[in-house]
């Protein structure tokens, strides 16, 4: 079926961000609201508006126990699902301001997010993410509940978590939707703490809803619609895109099962919307290579030069480029080509949203040109999120697209990208010189990258203030592009450029074992790369692919000197944020004998 009935809820006349669930399901209470997988084995499970209105307000009765004023934080650590979203739109309803953790995040960031928000009641999964508090289980002492998703054995001291089923009445009273004032906060959530210690970012009800709306008007969305949940909803893209738009919408959602099973569940489910950071692309972009260098040669050059020509036809289609023959018979020899590229993808893909990082234009032109419209936008915690996207009748996905209907946006001192809108947070919780530092008093939030803007609005990021290389020789080198542009070779797993002050750049990378495992069988390399990492054979390999990658790029981006990391970098080791964004600095100081050697007599 094709998304077509647009029945988007009236936003201005809502105050409460519950408000949107109110008039959703007084307009379509018997149509399908969430889908999630049963893992006790009865498959997709299906809920009505109705039926989830009835889990909110179930929830609403047992939160009206805890004697919770409007304005009192209450904590969720759960996974993707259907309770992530009945928990926190009972809270919101009541006023109450709710305030996400990461899964996947360490003990300690929880530990002071718990702490310094004042929360006073903590929503929690299962037995596997109780064990995981259990370094910081003092830092506990200030909430006043614990419930649990899943039934849960806790120590003998401290507070004892208790069961969902035991805690929620069979029933509740009406849904209650608390008006709220414009700069009431819905929700705390914290920075993912690249540079150091996580901020509280303070999101009105007014914010959120503001940038609900303005996506909309930007990429709409329909009844129709099939949103697959991917992202955590603790990430604000995914809880603004993936959650209240489709609600205001009417769209279903479907909660993907877990990273591992995403391939299998896009197959399954056959969404028609699905939100993802580019590093989701990049892979399924590797494995379609992956794929075809099983097949002859004129396979895989038959599938490239397709996309490409997809490309042009794109290009031509959007008034950017010239009329050319393949356009007269494109439809059908795309059905052939590209129409098996999209079935591996469910085959009803409409939209694809990335965001949350650079994309190279390479992977986006690829699934473009095979049918698959990528859209990339812009935004940040800080501005509920998205400042900018592409939108589908002007899509330029070197670009982060233009800034979203009320939203403005400018060059500050070193091109630093600048935005004001009813989007920008309140400031930071019990941090207001960082608020003061981030939003100057005219209400420009400053957002740290640098940016161009084009003459039709289109805003293209180039780089991040802080992470700006400047060689010894005073040239500016920003790593962003460059790093995208070598993780598209599917031996790097993991890239990072090093050269702040030095002579030249060099690269830290983590390797993909199977790739490096068929590297080895090609070259005569030892199979072991912890014997391997550091031969002189194995980084000229890796400079010349690098140098393949790198072809285009400006005479500043060639790196010479490689070292290899032994383990992937991950938010266990401190090597990586819950988001999964690069902690350069810490990165640095671990592998600082790796880096002197890459500079060694320099």
């Amino acid at each position: 079926m094709i998304p077509k009935t647009k029945e988007f809820v009236e936003l201005a006349k809502i105050t409460n961000l519950a408000g949107i669930l109110e008039e959703r399901v007084a307009r379509s209470p018997d149509a399908p609201a969430y889908r999630q997988h049963d893992p006790q084995g009865a498959g997709w499970l299906t809920s009505t508006w109705a039926e989830f209105t009835d889990e909110v307000c179930r929830w609403q009765a047992a939160l009206r126990t805890q004697s919770l004023e409007p304005g009192d934080r209450v904590a969720i650590m759960l996974g993707n699902r259907r309770e992530w979203a009945a928990y926190d739109m009972a809270a919101l309803g009541l006023g109450l301001v709710t305030v996400p953790l990461y899964i996947n995040d360490r003990a300690e960031n929880m530990g002071l997010v718990l702490e310094d928000c004042g929360a006073k009641l903590l929503f929690i999964g299962n037995q596997e993410l109780w064990d995981s508090l259990s370094p910081v289980e003092g830092t506990l002492a200030g909430l006043e509940r614990i419930v649990s998703l899943e039934p849960v054995s806790a120590s003998a001291s401290g507070l004892q978590p208790i069961a969902a089923s035991e805690w929620l009445p069979a029933s509740g009273e009406e849904l209650q939707v608390e008006q709220v004032g414009d700069d009431a906060l819905a929700t705390i959530v914290y920075t993912s703490g690249t540079t150091g210690r996580p901020k509280g970012v303070m999101l009105s009800h007014r914010s959120i809803l503001f940038n609900v709306g303005a996506v909309f008007e930007q990429v709409q969305a329909f009844r129709e619609d099939l949103f697959l949940s991917f992202l955590p909803l603790s990430h604000m893209l995914e809880r603004t895109i993936g959650y209240y738009l489709p609600m205001a919408a009417g769209s279903t959602v479907v909660y993907a099962r877990s990273a591992r099973t995403f391939a299998e569940d896009f197959d399954a489910v056959k969404p028609t919307v699905v939100v993802a950071v580019p590093r989701v692309f990049e892979r399924i972009y590797a494995g379609v290579q992956a794929e075809l260098d099983k097949h002859p040669a004129a396979v895989k050059s038959l599938l490239n030069v397709h996309a490409k020509d997809g490309w042009k036809h794109f290009l031509h289609e959007q008034g950017r480029g010239r009329w050319s023959p393949i356009h007269s018979i494109w439809s059908k020899v795309d059905a052939v080509v590209g129409g098996k590229i999209r079935y591996k993808l469910g085959g009803n893909l409409r939209i694809a949203v990335a965001g949350g990082a650079a994309m190279a234009p390479e992977i986006a032109q690829f699934f473009i040109g095979l049918g698959i419209p990528i859209l990339q936008g812009y935004g940040l915690t800080e501005t509920s999120p998205v400042v900018a996207s592409n939108a589908l009748e002007d899509n330029v996905p070197e670009s982060v697209g233009t800034a979203l209907g009320g939203v403005e946006v400018r060059l500050g001192e070193m091109d630093e990208l600048l935005t004001r809108s009813p989007s920008v947070m309140e400031g930071y919780w019990n941090n207001p010189d960082a608020t003061k530092a981030a939003v100057d008093a005219e209400g420009w939030f400053h957002t740290g990258d640098i940016a161009r803007i084009d003459e039709a609005g289109h805003v293209f990021i180039t780089g991040r203030l802080k992470e700006i290389i400047v060689l010894a020789n005073g040239e500016k080198v920003p790593p962003g592009d460059m790093e995208n542009a070598i993780t598209i070779d599917s031996l790097f797993l993991q890239i990072m450029v090093l050269g702040e002050a030095k002579p030249y750049l060099t690269a830290l990378v983590v390797l993909d074992k199977h790739e490096y495992a068929k590297l080895a069988e090609q070259e005569g390399l030892s199979a072991d790369l912890a014997e391997e990492r550091q031969s002189e054979k194995l980084e000229r390999l890796l400079v010349a692919r690098i140098a393949a990658r790198l072809k285009d790029f400006p005479g500043y981006a060639k790196i010479p000197r490689v070292a290899v990391c032994e383990k992937p970098w991950t938010v266990e080791a401190e090597l990586m944020t819950p988001t999964l964004k690069v902690r350069r600095a810490k990165i640095l100081q671990t592998f600082e004998s790796d880096v002197a050697r890459l500079y060694a007599g320099h």
